[in-house]
């Protein structure tokens, strides 16, 4: 797998690259790293989603964290934020949660969180990494014997304590709303339904029934066909649609159109401004948040501060300026007063607040923003070619040429993914025809370059 972790966490096909012994090493050198202060015995919270393969990374995961003698908590199948939340609810030294997020169900990750409900620094992750990859021998003397090892033990209301938090952020009821969710076969199956009905909400549910192999299969907030079909069929207000880790969360107004993690940032830091809970007047967003944003930050008087991709990245910054909103276009959506990391169904909850409270249409709240036109090509690569783009003068050199062909009227912003095999080429413009050309020209010189 190369270096372990990525953007978010550690991440690859499971059982043959993300394998079992990756995960119990991980387990290991997690419970050494993040328990080395607590002068009790160590305990470490585990959640997962629905994918076939977290069943197996959990027992490695399990085997490594009891074997250098700290407990380990099993929540079952949860949100990625309900870990979080629950760290600190349960006192635990540290939280793990098993999920490939968004991605296919071959593929798996590892997402560590600190006693704090917080996703660790580059820092505390690479000395993991060290630890794991350098030290092995090191990590091997700490391993415990007899009445040393760590006890297994089932957190049977992780889930009842994960929708009872989310409900207590909201102070309005839904009664007449009804809204389709999107539970991507994922996490928000065993939550979703249970907080909006609990809100008072009508409740319309699709791809709700995970068997472990249908987790964002055509579904979920990167398959939103579905989710726009459902809302126009039923004739619902809103449909929310979750990733299969219900970190993220798009939605879709009544008209079927797609409400995407900028619009929705857009709506909550205007509704907050206004009612002056918008810290600094400002809202933290990455490279790609389209144009549009910021067209509508400053014709709000909201700052927009920028970060690189990543939603650790946002926190980061949310957590060095005093700021309490801030995310992706993706749709991880981090809101500082409630939840410490990306919480789809936290999400789709402010956004059913908003319209509670304005008494407005979904639609009429995402008009405060214009989406400039945006091509985003994903390139597939090898493991030779990681890195390679950048170094490439062909690649470069026509992505200098586009950019000055497009001036002030557009941007070109290319990246490898963190979390995916892939280059990802975005182009934003006010001509849909030529950005589509150049995203494309540039992604065929990305394919073909020669090492």
């Amino acid at each position: 797998m190369g270096r372990l972790f990525g953007t978010d966490g550690a991440r690859g096909v499971a059982i043959t690259e993300l394998t079992c012994e990756t995960a119990m090493q991980i387990g290991r050198a997690a419970a050494l790293v993040l328990t080395k202060e607590a002068n009790h015995k160590a305990k470490i919270i585990i959640g997962k989603d629905t994918r076939i393969s977290g069943d197996i990374l959990e027992s490695a995961l399990i085997a490594g964290i009891c074997s250098v003698g700290a407990d380990a908590h099993i929540l079952g199948v949860v949100p990625t934020p309900a870990v979080a939340m629950l760290v600190k609810k349960y006192n635990a030294d540290a939280g793990v949660m098993i999920s490939a997020s968004h991605n296919s169900v071959e593929f798996n990750g590892i997402k560590l969180f600190s006693g704090s409900g917080f996703k660790l620094s580059d820092e505390i992750e690479n000395e993991i990494e060290e630890l794991i990859l350098d030290k092995p021998e090191e990590m091997n003397k700490q391993l415990c014997e007899g009445s040393e090892v760590g006890h297994i033990y089932c957190e049977k209301d992780a889930v009842w304590d994960y929708i009872r938090y989310v409900m207590k952020t909201v102070d309005v009821d839904f009664k007449g709303i009804k809204v389709c969710l999107d539970c991507a076969n994922g996490s928000a199956s065993v939550c979703a339904q249970r907080i909006f009905e609990g809100l008072g909400a009508k409740c319309v549910m699709i791809n709700d029934k995970p068997d472990g192999t249908n987790i964002n299969e055509n579904c979920g907030s990167t398959h939103m066909e579905s989710l726009k079909r459902a809302v126009v069929e039923n004739k619902c207000n809103v449909g929310l649609a979750f990733d299969g880790d219900a970190d993220r969360c798009l939605a879709v107004d009544e008209n079927g159109e797609l409400i995407d993690g900028d619009k929705l940032l857009a709506v909550f830091s205007k509704f907050m401004k206004a009612e002056g809970t918008l810290a600094s007047n400002t809202c933290v967003v990455t490279v790609m948040t389209n144009l549009g944003f910021f067209k509508f930050a400053k014709a709000n008087g909201i700052v927009a501060t920028t970060t690189k991709v990543g939603d650790r990245y946002v926190l980061e910054e949310m957590q060095a300026g005093g700021y309490n909103i801030g995310g992706e276009q993706s749709g991880h959506i981090i809101l500082l007063d409630h939840a410490n990391t990306g919480d789809g169904e936290l999400t789709g909850t402010k956004l059913l607040s908003i319209m509670t409270k304005t008494g407005k249409k979904a639609s009429e709240l995402a008009a405060c923003m214009e989406c400039y036109p945006q091509i985003l090509v994903n390139v597939k690569i090898t493991s030779d070619k990681k890195g390679m783009w950048e170094k490439c003068k062909e690649v470069t050199d026509a992505i200098k040429m586009y950019e000055e062909k497009l001036g002030d009227e557009g941007r070109i912003l290319v990246r490898e993914s963190g979390t995916e095999p892939l280059v990802r080429v975005m182009i934003e413009g006010k001509r849909t025809g030529i950005i589509t050309e150049y995203a494309y020209k540039i992604a065929e010189l990305i394919e073909n370059m020669q090492i």
